[in-house]
Parts: C-alpha cells; sequence; structure tokens
C-alpha cells in the first residue's frame, strides 16, 4: 500500500460513508409495508382449511336461553333486522297487489280466447296470494306486524295497480309488473346474501315463480299479437 492512499470505504470519511449506507438500509428494510406474514383480519377464528371455527355446544345453549324475545333474531342473524323488515313490508304490500290486479283481470277479461286467460290470470292471484301469506310470516318470524292496512297500499308497492282497458292491456299491464318483481327481487337476493339465508331463499322462490309469471305474461301476449316481443 502507497503512503498517503486509502482504500475507498476506509479511514474516517469511509467509515462515515458506510455507515451512512448501512442506516439508510436498514430504514429502507424497516420502513417497507410487510404484507407476507400479515395474518388474515379472522385467522383466529378460522381453521387450517380457512373455515370458521365451530361454536361449542355449550356456548350455543347459554346463548340460546338469553333474548328470548327475540325469537329467531339471534347473535349470528348478520343483517339489520329494523331494515329487514321494512324492505318485507314493501314485498308484502306489492304482492298484495299483484294479488288484486290478477284477481280483478280474472273476473273482469272478457274477449276471444278469455277463459283460458282468465283461468291463468286466476291460478297467478293464488300463486301470489302463497307468496304474500310467506312475506307475511317472515315479518313475524323476525318481530315485525305484517302491514296489510289498505291505507297507503299503493304508495308502499313498487307494483302499480293497472285495471287495463282489454284483455290485451290487461295481460301487458301483468308482464310489466311481472319484469318489475323480477328485478326487485333479484336486487333483493344479493342483498341480503348471507347476512339473512333464510330470507335470501325465500326470495329466491318467489323470483323463480315471478320469473314464470312473466314467461307465461309474454307468451300469451305473442299469441294474441301474433309475434314475438324477445329476440331469439
Amino acid at each position: 500500500m502507497e503512503d498517503g492512499i486509502r482504500p475507498a470505504g476506509t479511514g474516517m470519511a469511509g467509515a462515515t460513508f458506510w455507515s451512512d449506507r448501512s442506516k439508510k438500509k436498514e430504514f429502507a428494510v424497516s420502513s417497507a409495508p410487510v404484507t407476507r406474514d400479515a395474518p388474515a383480519k379472522d385467522a383466529q377464528a378460522r381453521d387450517s382449511f380457512g373455515k370458521p371455527f365451530l361454536t361449542d355446544v355449550k356456548t350455543l345453549r347459554d346463548r340460546a336461553r338469553t333474548h328470548l324475545s327475540s325469537g329467531v333474531v339471534t347473535t349470528t342473524y348478520g343483517g339489520d333486522v329494523k331494515k329487514t323488515i321494512d324492505i318485507l313490508q314493501t314485498i308484502l304490500a306489492t304482492e298484495i297487489v299483484c294479488v288484486l290486479r290478477y284477481t280483478m283481470h280474472a273476473v273482469t277479461a272478457t274477449g276471444i280466447s278469455s277463459e283460458a286467460v282468465k283461468a291463468e290470470f286466476a291460478q297467478h292471484a293464488k300463486e301470489e296470494q302463497a307468496h304474500m301469506m310467506a312475506v307475511a310470516e317472515r315479518i313475524d318470524q323476525l318481530g315485525g306486524t305484517p302491514n296489510f292496512n289498505p291505507e297507503g297500499l299503493a304508495t308502499r308497492s313498487a307494483s302499480q295497480y293497472a285495471e287495463g282497458e282489454n284483455l290485451l292491456d290487461m295481460i301487458k299491464e301483468n308482464l310489466i309488473a311481472e319484469r318489475l318483481a323480477v328485478d326487485h327481487y333479484r336486487e333483493l337476493i344479493r342483498y341480503f346474501g348471507d347476512d339473512d339465508p333464510s330470507t335470501r331463499v325465500m326470495l329466491e322462490g318467489i323470483l323463480s315463480v315471478e320469473e314464470e309469471h312473466a314467461t307465461d305474461m309474454h307468451d300469451l301476449l305473442v299469441a294474441h299479437e301474433g309475434k314475438p316481443l324477445l329476440e331469439r
């Protein structure tokens, strides 16, 4: 080594340089976001397969004895009970209006082939009444009181009550109402999801029938107008 010449990184200046670089490196490592070992939000509540742990029997028994007045609404209910009941009241009003409209049409429809159409209207009214009862019973299960009050019924209902001037108008009005119900119930099924499986499953059953009703009304409309309205 020649006099007066120091290798890079040695001596006071070099020591300071490497010390500063080391500190910067440590800072960079410590300030980097840690994601690899970050636990899942509910990792402690799940087993090795990612499934939630089941509550032990003793806890279930103890929990069942508390808040008996809440009925089926226990601590595992994931929804907002009040909001669910409000939504169900709207559905109830919608189904009542559908029962009234189909019943009116089943009684008053006239014209060529009206008897077959009247029978279809009557069958739909019967099925809508079954929906009405199912929704009312669910409201009762959740601690609410089904609203059958005719006052304000039209404003609570998503569907409109339209009598129709003739047989074709009646079919069209019922098709419109069924399309509205199908859209509305599809949205509500997604809304309730896993928060309220019982209400969701009930609505899925109702939706299936409403889709059949919409198809029936569409087919009747095609039969009476002589042309398809939906693209095939």
